[in-house]
């Protein structure tokens, strides 16, 4: 476990948060506490897929699903919020390190041990398939080892084997190569066939440290996995049987996880268990991380009244003297901040408090408090971001760069036509006649701050940019965009004009950004405000953000 960084989320919903547990291409992971003392494992999903409808009703779908699964060999989930700005799940914690870490750190496990597993997980999964779900991405780090026996977590991509709608176009993997069966990788139909092959590879994996198909990049595992024979090293006997017939090419050829649990332990895997599982090394981690957790206090007392979370009330954040993982720690708008105008501004426009929300769109109250830190953590800001949203329109905040599109009608101001039409006016040519590619002094160095999208109604985090000397045509400078939760884009500006009033540049998606970044090219415009920097832009796609930023002297 990692502690917190300055910057990340100290409560999600009910729980405190007392550390990160790990993260994953979906989201982060948190060991969690509620009020009451219980110890939680609490999932929260990266923000730019929270504003994905596709991505959001398969969470929700999921987390549904998870709430049928039950059993021995399986972290029930407690508590969930697929509707919250950022939704989250939690599951109860198991103290245990995963299959993956236990065998990077140890070394293949022995064969009883492996024997156990393979009976707990192959219950597991018949559980889950009588059900009539596939888990979808059963895998070394989705298996803990626990003192009473193996855990398969993380439900967070199985689906409902009888739905019809196809909730996998959202550009996330949904399995994991090496340990996704054939038909997966071959895009035909999954059942529960799939996780029997995946199970296979798991075993051969916990006795060898070495998963069965090698490889040294995606895509050879997956050739591998379609046309070669796995590498089932030291296994013998009946688990190399067991592992072949799951490890079978032909989904219909694989047994089930019923009749994989009866040949690996025909009395049920609670007696193996019992009789000691783990090698002693690992029994004595495992309590020793057991004893660290009871132990473990939240980093800063709670605060009085109800607990803080994504769902409703404030979203805590410590604020770090310096960058943490999650980037730079969201800041709050000064008074006065400019509101986004619905064209490129000649001048600054006008605070926000002069203007009403956007009617039938997006309210949004914001109050914040700011307290000295203890242990060194810095000083704590407190913000309250209520949300409401007429019609259809979903309760969504997210951080920068990530598409915000359902929130647009299509004839919503700022669009890029409009925009562009702007552009090819008078006075917009005159400037680009008059800029001559130098850009005034004013304009150079670092500049950072808070930012909002949709007429100012929606708080996306962090801009930060440095802006260097530069011809008309070259690139100026690269912007930094930093939500809430961590999420990053990055945009290469490039300047098409410049005078001492305004600078007008071309900002394109860099290479590298994750798929809820705008990939499309816009135009992005730098006005001088008293001693700040403030930025607007053309893109509809983004909410038409606005950030006033001032100089770091970085």
């Amino acid at each position: 476990m990692q502690p917190l960084a300055g910057d990340e989320p100290t409560a999600i919903g009910p729980y405190r948060l007392l550390g990160r547990l790990g993260s994953g291409g979906m989201g982060r992971v948190y060991l969690g506490r509620s009020t009451g003392g219980r110890t939680v494992a609490v999932k929260i999903v990266h923000p730019h897929f929270a504003l994905d409808e596709e991505f959001r009703a398969r969470f929700r779908r999921e987390v549904a699903a998870a709430r049928r699964v039950g059993g021995a060999w399986t972290a029930p989930v407690l508590d969930a919020d697929p509707d919250a700005p950022v939704p989250w799940v939690a599951t109860a914690y198991a103290a245990g390190p995963s299959l993956t870490a236990a065998v990077t750190d140890g070394g293949p496990l022995p064969a009883h041990t492996v024997r156990a597993l393979g009976a707990g997980l192959a219950e597991a999964l018949a559980a889950v398939h009588e059900l009539g779900l596939v888990h979808r991405d059963v895998k070394p780090s989705n298996v803990l080892l626990t003192l009473d026996g193996p855990l398969l977590i993380d439900f967070g991509i199985a689906r409902a084997t009888d739905g019809t709608a196809s909730l996998t176009s959202s550009g996330v993997s949904i399995g994991s190569p090496g340990y996704m069966s054939p038909e997966q990788i071959l895009g035909k139909g999954v059942t529960g066939a799939a996780d029997v092959f995946s199970l296979g590879a798991v075993l051969a994996y916990a006795a060898n440290g070495e998963p069965p198909f090698p490889g040294d990049s995606s895509a050879a595992l997956l050739y591998k996995v379609v046309h070669e024979e796995p590498e089932l090293g030291v296994l013998s006997g009946e688990l190399r049987e067991v592992a072949e017939a799951c490890l079978t090419k032909e989904a219909e050829r694989r047994p089930g996880p019923a009749e994989v649990a009866r040949r690996l332990a025909p009395e049920g895997a609670a007696p193996l268990v019992a009789g000691g599982w783990l090698p002693g090394a690992l029994v004595e981690r495992v309590s020793r991380s057991a004893v660290e957790v009871l132990n473990l206090e939240v980093v800063e007392a709670a605060p009085s009244g109800p607990a803080s979370g994504l769902a409703s009330g404030p979203v805590e954040f410590g604020t770090p003297s310096v960058g943490g993982e999650f980037g730079p720690a969201p800041t709050l708008p000064p008074a006065g901040v400019p509101d986004l105008p619905t064209m490129p501004p000649a001048v600054v426009p006008e605070p926000r408090d002069a203007l009403p929300p956007a009617a039938g769109k997006v309210s949004v109250s914001v109050a914040a408090t700011a307290v000295p830190g203890e242990n060194g953590r810095g000083r704590r800001v407190s913000c309250t971001v209520a949300l409401s949203v007429a019609a259809a329109l979903a309760v969504v905040t997210v951080g920068v760069g990530f598409l915000v599109k359902p929130f647009l009608g299509s004839d919503s101001g700022g669009s890029n036509s409009d925009v562009g039409a702007a552009a090819k006016s008078p006075s917009a040519s005159a400037s680009s006649a008059s800029g001559g590619g130098a850009i005034p002094a004013a304009y150079l160095g670092t500049w950072q701050g808070s930012a909002t999208a949709l007429s100012g109604n929606l708080p996306i985090g962090t801009f930060r940019v440095t802006v260097e000397q530069a011809a008309v045509g070259k690139e100026l400078g690269r912007l930094r965009q930093t939500d809430q939760l961590g999420g990053v884009c990055t945009d290469i500006l490039t300047l098409r004009s410049v005078t001492a009033a305004r600078l007008v540049a071309s900002s394109k998606g860099a290479k590298g950004n994750h798929d809820g970044c705008d990939p499309g090219t816009n135009t992005v415009y730098l006005t001088p405000s008293h001693g700040d920097l403030v930025y607007t832009s053309d893109s509809s796609a983004e909410g038409n953000p606005v950030a006033v930023m001032s100089k770091t002297g970085d």
